[in-house]
């Protein structure tokens, strides 16, 4: 079963900033890798909760087996690790809102 992958407007910020190389390994990840495999990556604290290093970069994302969905929600580095991780774990009821709105309208 391929699950759809979506994207926060915060990753969306923080992807157009990235290098068109940056950009281009992201994109081979969210279009190629996650729909047929998820749970890629490392786990952090929550089997649905997860990053994947990219070229140095960190990508955060969540899957929800419920909605068949993976949601793309930061990008970051080494320095803003902590704060990213943090920040994703305070606002996860939001994200699954958010996943839940989307699933109805797909």
């Amino acid at each position: 079963m391929l699950y759809k992958v979506y994207t926060t407007p915060e990753f969306d910020r923080l992807f157009e900033k990235l290098s068109k190389d940056d950009q281009i390994e992201i994109n081979k990840l969210t279009t190629k890798e996650l729909p047929n495999n998820p749970y890629q990556g490392r786990a952090l604290g929550f089997k649905f909760f997860r990053e994947k290093r990219i070229r140095g970069k960190r990508v955060y994302f969540l899957i929800y087996e419920d909605f068949i969905l993976v949601l793309m929600v930061a990008i970051g580095d080494k320095k803003t690790q902590k704060k990213d991780i943090s920040k994703i774990r305070i606002n996860r009821e939001i994200y699954l809102k958010l996943a839940e709105d989307i699933s109805k309208n797909f």
